[in-house]
């Protein structure tokens, strides 16, 4: 398993993507995505994306020369149609406007459409608490879960993100999708050939499994039962309901060749602390909850001590996800 600097997986992610048809700021944000993401830990959202973008866009799946751009708009919100292209060049171009635009009104709200898989949905928020603005996420996904009582898979493993700036140090980030474990999870297990823990999935004849593959033809399960499906469809319906994008229902699976464009949705919310107790009083709150919770690290600590580490020594790299990656780019 070679160990890759950050720069050299940044290099191949970014050739690879362009040679599958992704236009140059397409490759470029889902690149930085993916190896950020795999930097912090994140393998499910990292380099194994990369392939499965790249089939994506070879199959037209995806189209790479697609330019995100706003289509409505008022004072402090705004609707930004991805164009059926990878979602990372809207989800960057969301976080512009949504900062833009809750530093003159105090809160934005920004809805995108047409869009696709948006990987580690934490940093898209962290982006706005590095800017002092306190964000929060929502996505939706190809189906994966049943409502309560349901047996046919209705929502998506629906990430939800929130990011807090604090007065020093990183933000305080909160990403977590409502399956009980993320699906590129599975997918990174499926891809190796390793079983997954009981309790993760269960298979198309809704039965409990362990065969990652069969699970990623099956259905996830939530976490916290009903009241997680009960999270995952109000994640839904923000991400959908305000943005007119596809319900995971209609969005046919990333993991197949064929299907259809998904045009899934994402909201991304944005608020000054300045235009409710003031800057000051919101950080000297943050600060007081930090003290009084006495623990060794706070959620996003262990990704960002991780991410420190990579950008140092860069990446442990699976030989054969790597020789993949770099023959997709040609080399």
């Amino acid at each position: 398993m070679p160990k890759i600097s950050l720069a050299a997986a940044q290099a191949a992610c970014v050739a690879a993507l362009a040679r599958a048809g992704a236009n140059a700021d397409m490759a470029r944000l889902t690149a930085e995505a993916c190896v950020a993401a795999e930097a912090m830990g994140q393998v499910g959202h990292g380099l194994s994306r990369i392939p499965q973008y790249a089939m994506l866009l070879r199959v037209g799946r995806a189209d790479g020369n697609a330019v995100p751009r706003v289509v409505h708009e008022k004072p402090a919100a705004c609707l930004i149609d991805a164009g059926d292209g990878l979602a990372y060049p809207a989800c960057a171009m969301a976080v512009e406007e949504a900062a833009a635009r809750a530093k003159k009104c105090g809160v934005a709200f920004v809805g995108v459409t047409n869009s696709h898989h948006s990987g580690m949905s934490g940093l898209h928020v962290a982006a706005l608490a590095r800017q002092g603005l306190v964000g929060l996420m929502f996505t939706n996904s190809p189906s994966a879960m049943p409502l309560p009582g349901g047996k046919r898979p209705l929502l998506g493993t629906n990430p939800v993100a929130a990011a807090f700036p604090r007065q020093d140090g990183p933000p305080i980030v909160i990403d977590l999708a409502l399956s009980a474990v993320a699906r590129g999870k599975v997918m990174v297990a499926a891809k190796e050939g390793r079983p997954i823990p009981e309790g993760w999935a269960l298979d198309s004849e809704g039965q409990p499994t362990t065969d990652a593959k069969a699970a990623l033809h099956g259905a996830m399960l939530a976490i916290g039962g009903d009241k997680g499906l009960a999270l995952a469809l109000a994640v839904e319906l923000f991400a959908v309901a305000l943005t007119g994008a596809a319900f995971g229902f209609e969005a046919d699976s990333f993991f197949e060749e064929k299907g259809n464009r998904p045009r899934l949705g994402q909201s991304l919310l944005a608020v000054d602390p300045g235009a409710l107790a003031g800057t000051e009083a919101y950080l000297a709150r943050i600060e007081a909850l930090v003290a009084a919770a006495d623990v060794p690290r706070l959620p996003g600590a262990r990704r960002d001590t991780l991410a420190e580490t990579a950008a140092q020594q860069g990446v442990n790299v699976a030989d054969a996800l790597w020789a993949e990656i770099l023959t997709l780019g040609g080399g």
